[in-house]
């Protein structure tokens, strides 16, 4: 099992921390972006570590254990994120504010926008799940893609070995039937 183990490990590390970083975060929002680059991560490396061809169940298995590690690892590396970027967010909304030329309805949505800014336990809990669901999803369909990608080329069997010549002028003899 650790076998498999590592190359998840490293395909759910990368899903967690470029999910976790502000605004690398946002290649999510194309189809699941880092999550999918991760179980394919995760099935190169599970390729390179045998010498032959690794089957799609077996993509497939290391995609959704990247995708539970990332889906853990993600939200986790999201709360000291968050703590370091909060202040500048903060001067960012100020400044946008300051704006003589913002309309009232957009201040007002800035407004009920930095008001729901609060992260609490259920919520954090809530997302923890729902990132855990989605990960392990898109991270094993990543696998398929990573083993559809990265497929080694079994080499063909060996030729079956072919019966001894029989040279011009001999008589085989065949023992009498009973």
């Amino acid at each position: 099992m650790s076998e498999r183990l590592q190359p998840a490990f490293w395909g759910g590390l990368f899903i967690g921390v470029l999910s976790a970083l502000p605004f690398v975060n946002l290649g999510n929002c194309c189809c699941c972006l880092w999550v999918v680059l991760g179980g394919v991560l995760a099935a190169y490396l599970r390729q390179q570590s045998v010498p032959f061809g690794i089957a799609a169940s077996e993509g497939a298995l290391v995609g959704l254990l990247a995708g539970i590690i990332g889906g853990l690892i993600g939200p986790i590396l999201s709360i000291p994120m968050h703590a370091v970027t909060q202040p500048l967010e903060g001067r960012f909304l100020d400044w946008i504010r300051s704006n003589p030329d913002l309309p009232n309805e957009a201040r007002e949505a800035l407004e009920q926008w930095s008001q729901q800014r609060g992260f609490g336990a259920t919520a954090f809990m809530l997302s923890m799940v729902l990132s855990v669901v989605v990960d392990l999803v898109f991270g094993m369909l990543g696998g398929l893609l990573g083993v559809a990608i990265f497929k080694k080329n079994v080499p063909p069997p060996p030729p079956s070995p072919a019966p001894p010549p029989i040279s011009p002028g001999t008589v085989e003899v065949l023992p009498p039937e009973p």
